[in-house]
């Protein structure tokens, strides 16, 4: 039996969430810019500079993910979403020249994760955020899965700083396949075994066979 207590659940794909991982547990709790397109009544309390009882319009706030989607609907205005710096066309320059020199780690961590649910707010630059996320991950895919197969025994903490939170796990995912393939090499690699089930099917059948 696996002696692990517990076993990493991956995080959705794309725009949806699977929320018995813990990194989109996680994601969920990013906080958003916003801004409210109408009164929220007897919320004040919610925004630290506001001394009245309820949260006037045009009130600039932030608020997590979860909440901001939640609140969030196309017919009627409730709260806008104001793009985080990192997906504006600024930042936008700069990965399409060379995503491979930015730190996502430090701009995120979860740069692919919210940039996907970005997408869920109305914005006219979606097309392109969406088109700068797909890029910005060829364009480090290569790298990255490369350090992770150059880098066996070594210490990877000087590469691994500067990742995305999915870059991380195909880092080592990339890491154990090489550290399988070199066990295999070196005839170091588990054998296989008949199941537990198997096992106990055939001592059973050889029980009754006997009676």
């Amino acid at each position: 039996m696996d002696s692990q207590s517990y076993k990493p659940v991956p995080p959705g794909i794309g725009m949806e969430e699977n929320l018995f991982s813990l990194d989109d547990i996680l994601l969920s709790h990013e906080r958003l810019p916003c801004r409210t397109e109408s009164v929220f009544p007897r919320l004040g309390f919610l925004e630290k500079s506001s001394e009245t009882r309820d949260i006037p319009e045009g009130t600039k706030m932030e608020m997590p993910l979860w909440l901001a989607k939640g609140l969030y609907e196309r017919k009627r205005r409730v709260l806008s979403v104001e793009l985080p710096k990192v997906y504006r066309e600024g930042w936008r320059t700069v990965f399409g020249a060379d995503p491979i020199v930015v730190d996502l780690h430090k701009m995120g961590p979860y740069y692919y994760g919210l940039g996907s649910q970005m997408l869920h707010f109305d914005s006219p630059e979606n097309p392109e955020i969406a088109n700068t996320i797909l890029q910005t991950f060829i364009g480090r895919f290569r790298r990255t899965m490369d350090s992770s197969q150059n880098t066996y025994n070594e210490d990877t903490s000087a590469l691994v700083e500067r990742l995305d939170c999915l870059e991380r796990s195909l880092f080592k995912a990339g890491q154990s396949g090489l550290n399988s393939f070199q066990l295999w090499e070196k005839g170091r690699s588990s054998h296989l075994t008949a199941s537990s089930l198997v096992i106990n099917y055939r001592k059973r059948k050889i029980t009754d066979l006997q009676a």
